[in-house]
C-alpha cells in the first residue's frame, strides 16, 4: 500500500464497513449496534479503535453537533484499491498472471473461473476500444 494508507487490522475493517456503508456520519453507539453478535466489545474498546482509526487518518471525528460523529476519510474502493496492490506486490511479484497461475495450480480457483475472468477481460477491452474510437 502506499505509505499515505495504512493497512487495517480485522477488527478496524470491520469498523470500517459500518461507515462506508453508512448513509451519513455514524454515532459510535451506532457501530457498536451494527457490530453486535461479530464482536463483543464494550464501548471504552471500540472508542479505543475509533481514536486509532483517526490517527491512522481512516476516519474523522466532527464533535460540533454535542455528539461525536464519525465519517470516513479514505473511502473504502481507494482502501481496496491500495491493499489489493500492496497483497499483489508482497505475495506475487506484482504479477496477476502469477496470483492466477498460483491459485489454479493450486485448485484454489476451477477452470470455469478463468473463462469467466477471460470473459470479464474480453469486454474491458471492448469497453477501452469502444473509447478510444471516440
Amino acid at each position: 500500500m502506499s505509505d499515505t494508507i495504512k493497512k487495517l487490522g480485522e477488527a478496524e475493517l470491520e469498523i470500517m464497513q459500518v461507515i462506508w456503508n453508512s448513509e451519513a456520519s455514524v454515532t459510535s453507539n451506532y457501530i457498536l449496534k451494527e457490530l453486535h453478535g461479530r464482536r463483543k466489545w464494550q464501548l471504552s474498546t471500540l472508542m479505543t479503535s475509533l481514536t486509532r482509526l483517526a490517527d491512522k487518518g481512516f476516519v474523522r471525528c466532527d464533535r460540533t453537533t454535542g455528539s461525536n460523529l464519525y465519517s470516513w476519510v479514505i473511502s473504502e474502493n481507494e482502501y481496496k484499491t491500495g491493499a489489493s496492490k500492496n497483497f499483489l506486490e508482497k505475495l506475487y511479484n506484482n504479477s496477476i498472471q502469477n496470483m492466477i497461475a498460483s491459485l489454479y495450480s493450486s485448485k484454489a480457483i476451477k477452470s470455469s473461473d478463468v473463462e469467466e475472468l477471460k470473459d470479464f477481460l474480453n469486454k474491458l477491452e471492448e469497453e477501452a476500444s469502444g473509447e478510444e474510437d471516440a
